[in-house]
């Protein structure tokens, strides 16, 4: 199990000997105090962003802390980086030097997969748009998967239930894009009409759309193919074979013939 130490965004004093206002600071039995009192002040931070030097610092260290910040929007504790020992940090970073180019090219190869994955994730969401809103325009459904798809924005494409295609996933990324994009639930939002207000005074007028769009477009009827008339080929027949008399001339009857 990990030391944790928090990083303060109120301006807040060692319990023991008062200094402050502590960045980084460690909560004994609720009390705070900082890194100092806390046997950690030896320690030398190291922010979040490489992964392979955050990984081979913790490991060379003997002692090492995660540090961790409240988000207050998302209402959880958020990794910030790890206090680790300097000798450590030292060596870590002559190791990262050491093999910056093989790590380069791997993480070219994977940035690479992992853009064709959500090339093909966002195909295969678009085509499942398509099966559920038949009548929803193809140009519409690709641009709803392009922006639920996102790889790291939280969206519900992204979800465990998103990357499964089911269906209320589906939905409700369809639902979202028609109340941004087919109704003024953007200028209620700038109104100050409260968001679940602004979407229950719309539901209907989404749901309208999504029922529309559930209609699968009507095929095209044949048009009708123009060709001889019923009798035509009759008269055709009937006049084979005789000869037309000249104006004025008398036509023999079938005995004088």
């Amino acid at each position: 199990m990990s030391l944790v130490v928090f990083e303060s965004a109120k301006p807040i004093h060692c319990a023991q000997c008062r200094r402050g206002p502590l960045r980084h600071l460690v909560r004994e039995a609720g009390v705070p105090r900082c890194l100092d009192c806390a046997d950690l002040g030896h320690l030398v931070y190291l922010p979040r962003g490489d992964a392979a030097l955050t990984r081979r610092a913790r490991e060379a260290s003997s002692l090492s802390a995660v540090v961790v910040r409240f988000n207050k929007r998302r209402r959880r504790y958020e990794r910030q980086g790890i206090l680790v020992e300097d000798p450590a940090l030292a060596r870590a970073e002559r190791a990262c030097l050491a093999d910056a180019d093989a790590r380069a090219r791997r993480r070219e190869r994977d940035r690479l997969r992992r853009a064709a994955e959500d090339t093909r994730f966002t195909a295969a969401f678009a085509a499942e748009i398509r099966r559920l809103f038949p009548g929803c325009p193809a140009d519409r459904a690709a641009a709803i998967a392009a922006h639920a798809s996102v790889r790291g924005s939280g969206r519900v494409g992204r979800t465990s239930a998103g990357r499964a295609l089911d269906e209320p996933a589906v939905t409700v990324a369809v639902r979202a894009a028609v109340r941004h994009v087919d109704t003024e639930y953007d200028a209620l939002l700038m109104a100050g009409v409260p968001r679940f207000a602004a979407r229950a005074r719309l539901a209907a007028q989404i749901d309208a759309v999504l029922d529309a769009w559930r209609i699968p477009p009507a095929a095209a009827e044949p048009e009708p193919v123009s060709g001889p008339g019923p009798d035509t080929g009759d008269r055709a027949g009937a006049g084979a074979g005789q000869v037309t008399a000249p104006r004025g001339a008398a036509v023999p009857g079938p005995e004088g013939r």
